[in-house]
This record gives C-alpha cells, sequence and structure tokens, in this order.
C-alpha cells in the first residue's frame, strides 16, 4: 500500500477524518527503494526506507561509502525518483511526477547546498544568487532585493559585487548558502557542505545552518563527518540502503560556542 492509501485507511479507521495536509511533515518516505540496473544486474541501492521528518526538524544523514545516503538525498531533492515506495513532500505525493513537475518541486520548495560550491566563476555573489530567480522569470528588480537579503541573511551583505574568485572558500559557501534561500524553500538540503573546508570555517557554516534552523526551515544535511552531524538534532546512520539507526540529539553541539572557543582563521 502506498503512503497516500495508507493515510485514507487510518482516516477511515478514525471515523474518516484524515490528518489535514498542514500538520504534515515536510519529508515522508514509506519503503522507498531505488534499484540501480547494470546490464542483466541490480544493483539495490535503497532497501525501504520509511522516514518522516517534521517542519523545523534539522536531520543529519550518515552512511558510509555506498551506504544510500546521498542516493536518498537525490530522491528526496527530487533529482530523482524511486523505484518502489512513497515520497511525500509536504503532504504532497511526488514520488510519481514527471520531469517537469520535479523541476518544479525543486525550484519551489526545496534549496540546494553542495561541496563544490558551484558558483559561476567571473560572476558577482549577488548575481550568482539571482540565478534560481532568474529562471522563473522574477523581474530584476526583485531579483537584486531578494538576492540581497538572502546574502544579508548568511552574513555577506557587504561582498554583493565580489566574484568568486575574490571570495574565500568559506564566503563562497555562504553565497552557496544563500542561493538556496533565495527561493525561500521549505526544506534545505545540504551535501556534505563542508567537505571542502578547514575546521574553524566548517563550524562557521554550521552556525549559519543553525540559525537558519532556529527560524524555522526544515535542514536535511548529509554528511560522513560525526563532528559535524552532532550539529544536528538528530542523526539517521544507513547501511547497505537500510537505516541502521535513528537518534534524536539531546545535547546537541552548539557552532555558536565553538567558534567562541576556536582560535581565528581566515575564513
Amino acid at each position: 500500500m502506498d503512503l497516500s492509501r495508507a493515510r485514507s485507511a487510518a482516516g477511515d479507521a478514525d471515523g474518516g477524518s484524515a490528518r489535514p495536509e498542514a500538520t504534515a511533515p515536510v519529508v515522508e518516505t514509506l519503503a522507498l527503494e531505488k534499484i540501480y540496473r547494470m546490464g542483466d544486474v541490480e544493483v539495490p541501492a535503497l532497501r525501504g526506507i520509511s522516514l518522516s521528518i517534521a517542519a523545523g526538524e534539522f536531520l543529519a544523514v550518515m552512511g558510509a561509502s555506498g551506504s544510500g545516503k546521498s542516493t536518498f538525498m537525490n530522491l528526496i531533492g527530487c533529482l530523482d525518483r524511486p523505484t518502489r515506495g512513497s515520497y511525500l513532500m509536504a503532504g504532497r505525493d511526488v514520488s510519481r511526477l514527471s520531469r517537469d513537475q520535479l523541476a518544479r518541486v525543486r525550484g519551489e520548495q526545496i534549496g540546494f547546498v553542495f561541496q563544490g560550491f558551484n558558483l559561476l566563476a567571473r560572476t558577482t555573489a549577488v548575481e550568482n544568487v539571482e540565478l534560481p530567480l532568474l529562471y522563473q522569470g522574477v523581474g530584476s528588480r526583485e531579483r537584486h532585493r531578494r538576492a540581497a537579503e538572502a546574502l544579508e541573511r548568511v552574513g555577506l551583505g557587504d561582498r554583493l559585487e565580489h566574484t568568486s574568485a575574490q571570495l574565500s572558500g568559506g564566503q563562497q559557501q555562504r553565497v552557496a548558502i544563500a542561493r538556496a534561500l533565495v527561493n525561500r524553500p521549505a526544506l534545505l538540503l545540504a551535501d556534505e557542505p563542508t567537505g571542502n573546508l578547514d575546521s574553524r570555517t566548517s563550524i562557521e557554516v554550521m552556525s549559519i545552518f543553525q540559525e537558519l534552523n532556529e527560524q524555522g526551515l526544515t535542514v536535511l544535511l548529509v554528511t560522513h563527518e560525526s563532528d559535524i552531524a552532532e550539529h544536528a538534532r538528530r542523526v539517521v546512520t544507513f547501511k547497505d540502503g537500510v537505516v541502521l539507526s535513528d537518534v534524536p540529539l539531546g545535547r546537541r553541539r552548539l557552532a555558536r560556542d565553538e567558534l567562541q572557543a576556536a582560535p581565528e582563521q581566515t575564513a
């Protein structure tokens, strides 16, 4: 039974009162599977993942290479579709949408932050942040206003006209975070966002994620670093395509406290 039918059955059992979509988790998966085919060989990457991520959560997904965490991120980010199972985003089943429909969901509801920054080298910070709005046809004045606002949120309000070559690695990742925020997404996906950064700059980036989460943004972080995962509120560990553990962190690491204790470095 897929997730939408399961909900309907639960609603009937309660006398016909299904849970309203306003209270639906931002992310909910049921028995999610992904199988890659290499010739005649089937390679299972996910083997029935059932997870729920409530609005305002900060979830870290950990696992070794080949554990399925990147495949999971691709499915949650609507970059791919599952082989079997269901994925609901804010109560809407997106697991069987067309390519165009998935692209619309990505553009309107999801922000992405990657390890490699993915910025245009000769383009200014504000122009990089404007790009998602340009693709959506937002006018130039509104694009600039919202991009400047997003850069201000990540502490780069004085770097609007700097190109990527004029920014440090930490500043480039802040630009990438601002670009992920400019569409005001319901979900922020961060894939190994500290992988190219030194220790202090990594903590600075985690401080931004924690601040955004405290403001109500739902954050899903994929990392192989346990010390980075400990900044989340909940840690899910994958192994061989299944959930090995799912643990809430009662005492998570607070980046702002770590920054006060850590020596200054060039970002």
